[in-house]
Formats: C-alpha cells, sequence, structure tokens
C-alpha cells in the first residue's frame, strides 16, 4: 500500500466516532488560539488607550510675561485632552497620590503651581526650568509606566517647544526692535557727529569767551573793589545828608511856623516889590547894551577932554619952558586938528583960573581913566556882561513869577515844607539803602573773586572740553559709520519670516521618521512570531493524537522512508488545514493586511511541513521524551527569535543560539511577507525551512528502522506520557 493511502487511513480514524472527530478539530482550531487570540488581545494597544484611567493635576497658578498672560497648565490640559491619550480624569493632588496608590488610576500628571511662571522666567534675568511631575506605580502595571513615560516625553517636548516658540518669538520681536532702535541710533549718531562740530565751534568760542570772561572777571573784582569803596564813602555822604535833611527839615519845619502869617499878611507888599526888581532888571539890562554901545565912544571923548584941559591948565597955568612941551598922556588921544601946531606957544598964565583948571584937568584925567575902564572891561569882559544880563534875565523872570506867586507863597511854603520833609524821608531811605549797597558790595566783592577763580578753573575746564570734544568728533564719526554699518547686520523680520524662524528655532531637529514598510498596528508587527508559535503548538498536538511512526507500516516491514512518511503526511496535511483557518481568521475577522498574501500561505505551508517533520522526529526518536523535548525547543526559539525584542538586546546565549533554529529564519521572512521588503530573508527562510524538514525526515526514517527491531525497552518503556 501506498504511503498517501496509508496516510489516508490514519486520517480516517478520527471519523468513526464524535469523540475522534472532536479531537481533530480541536487539533485544527488549536493555532488559533494561540495566533489569532494572541493577535487579537494585542492586535492595537496604543489605539485604547484612551481607556486607561490616569489622575490629572493642574495647579499651575498662571503667570504673566511681556504684558500676556501665560497659562501652560491650561493649555497642556487641553492638549492632552485633545489628543485622547488615556482616560483622563481632573482630581486634586491628595486623590491622586490615593487613586495611584490603590490603583484607581495608572498613573498621575501634575502640573506644578510655579510651572508657567518657570516658563515665562525664561525672558528674565534668572530663567528656571518648568518640571511636569509624574507618579505611576509598577505594582498596577509595569506596561503602562514604560508607556506614560513615551507619551510624556512627547507632552514634554511639545511643552518645551511652545515655551522656547514663546521665548524666540519675543527674541525676534527684540532684534526687531533693536534694528529699529539701532537705525534711530544711526541716525542720532549722524546729528551727534554734526552736533558736536558745532559744539567744537562751541567750545572754541567758549574758550575764547572764557578767557575774555576771565579779563572781565578780574576786571570785575577790580571794579567791585573801587565800587565797595565808593559805597563806603556813599554810605558815610548819604549818612550825612540824611543827618543834614534831618536838621534842614527841622529849621524849616520851626522857620515855616514863624514866616508864614508873615507871608500871608504881606504877600501883595512881597509881590510889589518883586515887581520892582524885575522892572529895574529890565532897566539894568537896558543901559548894559546902551553901555556897550557907548563905552567906546566916551571913552574917547573923554580921553580928548582930559587932553584938552591938560593942554588948557599947560597954556594958563604952567610956566613958559614948559610951555613948549606936550604934556605926555597915557594914552594918546586923536588929534582934532591935525594941521594944528602944538607947539606955538601959549598965552601967560591966569592965576584966577587955574585952581579951576586943575580940578578940571584932574577931574578930566579921572574921567578919562574910568571911560578908558569902562571901555577896557566892556571890551574885555562882554562874556561876563553878557552872562550879568542872563542873569539879570532870570532875576527878572523869578522876580515876575515870585510877583506872581506873591499872593499864594504861603501856601507855596506850606508845599515846599512838605517835600523837605519828603526829602529828609528819601534821604534816611537812601542812607539805608546805602549801608545795604555797601554790604552787597561787600558780599559781591568776596563773590567777584570766588567768580574770577571759578572763570579760571572754566577756562581750563574748556580747554580740556575742546580737546575732548576733538576725540569725540572722531569718535562720533566712527560711531556714525558702525552705527550705519550695524544696522544692515541687525536682522529686521517681519511677522511671517519671524514665525517661520521661531517654529525652526523652537523645534531645529525634528525626526522625519518614515518607515519603509509601516506596520499599521500592534497585532500586524507581532504576527510574524505569533502565527509559528501556533504552527509550532499545532504541530506538537497533533502528534499527541497521531503517532510519528504508523504501526501498521512498521508491522509490514515497510521501507524506513516509507514508514517517516506515512507519520509525516497526516500530520503536515492537518497543519495546511491549520494554516488555512488560522490566516482566514486572521484576515478576514480580525483584520490582518499582508502585502504579499499568497507568498504568505505558501511560505506558512512550507513551515508547517518543517515543524511537523522536526515534531515528527523528537518523538519518534525519543518516545515519551520527546514531548518534553518539543516544548523545551518551542521555547528555546521563542526567546531567541528575536520575534519581541531584537535578539542582540537580549543574553549572549540567545544570540548565540539564534542561527541554528528555524523559527529565527521564519518570523524575519514573515515580516517581509506581511509588511513588504525585500524577498532575501525569504528565500533564505525556504532554504533553510527546507533543509531542517529533509534532515528531520531522514532522521526519522533512521528512528523507523531503529523501531523495526523489538528491544525490553520498547516492550516495557521506562516513561510513558
Amino acid at each position: 500500500m501506498r504511503s498517501p493511502k496509508l496516510a489516508a487511513l490514519e486520517l480516517r480514524r478520527f471519523g468513526r466516532g464524535k469523540l475522534p472527530r472532536a479531537a481533530l478539530v480541536a487539533v485544527l482550531l488549536l493555532p488559533l488560539l494561540y495566533g489569532a487570540l494572541y493577535l487579537w488581545s494585542f492586535w492595537d494597544p496604543y489605539g485604547q488607550l484612551d481607556r486607561i484611567p490616569v489622575a490629572l493635576v493642574n495647579d499651575d497658578r498662571g503667570a504673566t510675561s511681556a504684558g500676556g498672560k501665560i497659562a501652560a497648565g491650561d493649555e497642556i490640559t487641553r492638549g492632552l485632552r485633545d489628543s485622547k491619550v488615556f482616560a483622563w480624569h481632573e482630581v486634586s493632588a491628595a486623590e491622586a497620590r490615593e487613586g495611584v496608590e490603590d490603583g484607581s488610576y495608572y498613573l498621575s500628571l501634575t502640573m506644578p503651581a510655579d510651572l508657567s511662571e518657570r516658563i515665562a522666567s525664561s525672558s528674565g534675568d534668572a530663567p528656571e526650568t518648568g518640571a511636569l511631575q509624574v507618579r505611576t506605580n509598577d505594582a498596577n502595571n509595569y506596561i503602562v509606566g514604560q508607556i506614560s513615560r513615551t507619551v510624556f516625553s512627547e507632552v514634554r517636548t511639545t511643552a518645551s517647544t511652545n515655551a522656547s516658540r514663546s521665548f524666540l518669538d519675543r527674541i525676534f520681536i527684540s532684534f526687531s526692535d533693536i534694528h529699529d532702535a539701532t537705525a534711530k541710533a544711526a541716525k542720532g549718531a549722524d546729528e551727534l557727529k554734526g552736533g558736536i562740530g558745532k559744539a567744537r565751534k562751541g567750545s572754541k568760542d567758549l574758550v575764547d569767551g572764557l578767557r575774555t570772561a576771565k579779563e572781565g572777571s578780574g576786571d570785575l573784582a577790580g571794579g567791585l573793589k573801587r565800587l565797595g569803596t565808593g559805597a563806603s564813602d556813599l554810605d558815610t555822604g548819604a549818612q550825612q545828608v540824611a543827618v543834614g535833611t534831618q536838621s534842614l527839615a527841622d529849621k524849616i519845619n520851626s522857620m515855616a511856623g514863624n514866616v508864614r502869617p508873615y507871608l500871608k499878611d504881606n504877600g501883595k507888599t512881597i509881590g510889589d516889590a518883586a515887581r520892582l526888581v524885575a522892572d529895574s532888571s529890565q532897566s539894568i539890562r537896558d543901559n548894559l547894551g546902551l553901555l556897550v554901545k557907548a563905552a567906546p565912544s566916551a571913552a574917547t571923548k573923554a580921553r580928548l577932554a582930559s587932553d584938552e584941559l591938560h593942554s588948557l591948565s599947560a597954556e594958563r597955568c604952567e610956566s613958559a619952558p614948559a610951555a613948549h612941551a606936550t604934556p605926555a598922556a597915557p594914552d594918546p588921544a586923536p588929534d582934532p586938528d591935525p594941521g594944528a601946531d602944538t607947539g606955538t606957544a601959549a598965552p601967560g598964565p591966569d592965576p584966577g583960573a587955574c585952581p579951576s583948571i586943575k580940578r578940571a584937568k584932574a577931574a578930566a584925567a579921572d574921567v578919562a581913566a574910568v571911560a578908558d575902564d569902562v571901555n577896557t572891561l566892556v571890551k574885555n569882559n562882554n562874556g561876563d556882561l553878557k552872562a550879568l544880563d542872563g542873569r539879570l534875565a532870570t532875576l527878572q523872570k523869578q522876580a515876575e513869577a515870585l510877583a506872581e506867586h506873591a499872593p499864594k507863597l504861603d501856601e507855596d511854603l506850606e508845599t515846599a515844607v512838605t517835600k523837605i520833609n519828603a526829602l529828609n524821608t528819601g534821604a534816611r531811605k537812601v542812607a539805608e539803602g546805602a549801608g545795604r549797597l555797601h554790604t552787597g558790595l561787600t558780599d559781591a566783592k568776596k563773590g567777584s573773586a570766588t567768580l574770577n577763580t571759578g572763570v579760571g578753573e572754566l577756562s581750563t575746564g574748556a580747554d580740556t572740553l575742546d580737546g575732548g570734544l576733538f576725540k569725540l568728533a572722531d569718535g562720533s564719526t566712527e560711531l556714525a559709520g558702525g552705527l550705519n554699518d550695524g544696522v544692515g547686520k541687525i536682522p529686521d523680520y517681519d511677522k511671517t519670516d519671524r514665525d517661520r524662524r521661531t517654529d525652526v528655532m523652537a523645534d531645529p531637529v525634528q525626526l522625519a521618521s518614515r518607515s519603509l514598510h509601516a506596520a499599521p498596528n500592534y497585532g500586524t508587527g507581532f504576527a510574524p512570531y505569533f502565527i509559528p508559535l501556533s504552527l509550532w503548538v499545532g504541530a506538537m498536538v497533533a502528534y499527541m493524537l497521531i503517532q510519528p511512526l504508523n504501526r501498521r507500516a512498521l508491522a509490514a516491514g515497510a521501507s524506513a522512508w516509507r514508514i517517516a512518511l506515512v507519520g509525516w503526511l497526516p500530520v503536515a496535511a492537518i497543519g495546511l488545514l491549520q494554516v488555512g483557518a488560522l490566516i482566514s481568521v486572521l484576515h478576514w475577522a480580525i483584520g490582518l493586511e499582508m502585502a504579499r498574501a499568497a507568498g504568505t500561505v505558501g511560505f506558512l505551508a512550507l513551515v508547517t511541513c518543517c515543524f511537523t517533520a522536526i515534531v515528527q522526529w523528537l518523538n519518534a526518536r525519543f518516545g515519551p521524551a520527546g514531548r518534553i523535548l518539543v516544548l523545551a525547543l518551542l521555547m528555546l526559539q521563542l526567546t531567541s527569535a528575536g520575534g519581541t525584542y531584537p535578539v542582540q538586546t537580549s543574553p549572549g546565549f540567545f544570540g548565540a543560539i539564534h542561527p541554528f533554529l528555524p523559527m529565527s529564519y521564519v518570523v524575519d521572512a514573515l515580516r517581509r511577507l506581511i509588511s513588504g521588503g525585500g524577498l532575501g530573508p525569504v528565500w533564505q527562510g525556504c532554504a533553510v525551512l527546507a533543509a531542517f524538514t529533509a534532515g528531520a525526515l531522514a532522521l526519522t526514517a533512521l528512528s523507523a528502522r531503529r523501531k523495526q527491531v523489538w528491544t525490553l525497552d520498547r516492550l516495557h518503556p521506562e516513561l510513558s506520557l
């Protein structure tokens, strides 16, 4: 009988009763318990995190920065609720602690009261780091704690990015402000440069002016010294004037009391007398005019008359010898008759007339002398006569005024007395003011000395200022040039550019995560691990029901290869059915999407053939102990296949056995078939699995040859399962 028929006969045994049929169905569906149920339970745990209750404590008080309100706690709370990661319950700090302790909450997130203040401090003088406080309890669930660390790391990064964005935005705004301020400063520096040029000219003028002021302050000091001396004299004189005016006022007041009644009673008489003085003054002024005109002629005539009388006296009264002598005269008079002969002998003396003649001669001589004197006076003192005429005119006017005011002299006297008293009062005030002036000038003299010294110091300082302004002018030129250059170097960002740069600098390094062949969910990622696990368990359970070596074939003395194939084909057929049932449920019931569905099914057919061959050999070679070895080999493969964490993260032992176990190649190949990627690991896996299958069947055939010889160990086995 051929091997396939023997294999079919082995399977027909399960159709003879209800229990065998149920056992066969159980063997067929057993991989679903490992594959489908496990994957279903792990299918998308991260998508169901919103069912996990966690505590949220928002104690943040908020803060104010740059005139704006910052409420980091509220922003983070809204972001967490919108993200739908975990089932957030806002509670107090005490409730959060108790809930994490008793398991009501898997973890708690606390935003401290000073969170916003610390974030806002990034733009202040003492920046501080804000801290989010996470409390977990691994006694509740370890995996949740691991997940929370990933989630809160993203929360922290987002909060830090937002804080950085706010801080950097203020920095870029400050850049714009600095740019504008520097532009203004540059403009101001240009104006400063021009102003300093003017200031230099002004400082030079100031130096010259202060030198002049120094000279003037010296003159002022000297002048004030002289003024001080004059003020002292003025003070003394004013005091004397005050004493004099007081004495005058006393006398005038005393005299006025006596004179006023007289003036009141004799006003008309005084007026008449004044009128007479005025008329007399007018007459004198008129006669002075006649005198000026008549004086020369009268002098001449008086001299002529004196000469004639002198001649007459000589003729009549003097001796003869003397008669021919011409009498000397102080001032010869003009000859009335130039043709007359004065040397003619005079008649003889007349003794009776001589005395009279002599007296007449003397009188004539006196008159001539007086006439000469008057003429000389008029001639030489015409200015004095004019002054006398002016004084007489003044006297005339005053007399006329007195005549006019004579009836009111008593009233005028009263007014004069009042004015004299006012003069006395003013003199006292002048004396007091002169005293104060003297004191003030004394102080001013001291101040002028100080002023002179200060002006000297100012002059020295002005020289220094002029030198400093010279340096300042050079510096202002450099400053203006530097500021104008700096304006072009300081960035001035508009809002769009500022927002773009803020986003870049707040999160300068982004994770450009792009999976070449991304698994859509957690279950898809773990399918390459759980599917071979379920197929291995299926083969293990199948050989609990089916003999690894067909007894009929052994009894018939069939060849070893035939015996091996008869024992392998029924379980391989069951394995293929297991593959079909498992993939159908995973795909249509759970939702497993495979990049290469046909390739996956074909590869899994090879996998189940390989696994059944290995399990068959272990059971055929070691008997009941082989079942334990099958389970042990399963554990070794699960721990070294790298189905969860990379094998490099496991201890060195597992890395050492990894290349020598079939499941390592199965997991790698299924990842490429389900998620996509290169087929290199798939072809390698097919080769390894084919080799393991052939090797296992060869070892099973060898075991079948041995089983054809009965021994005491086979008749009475030491261990039976």
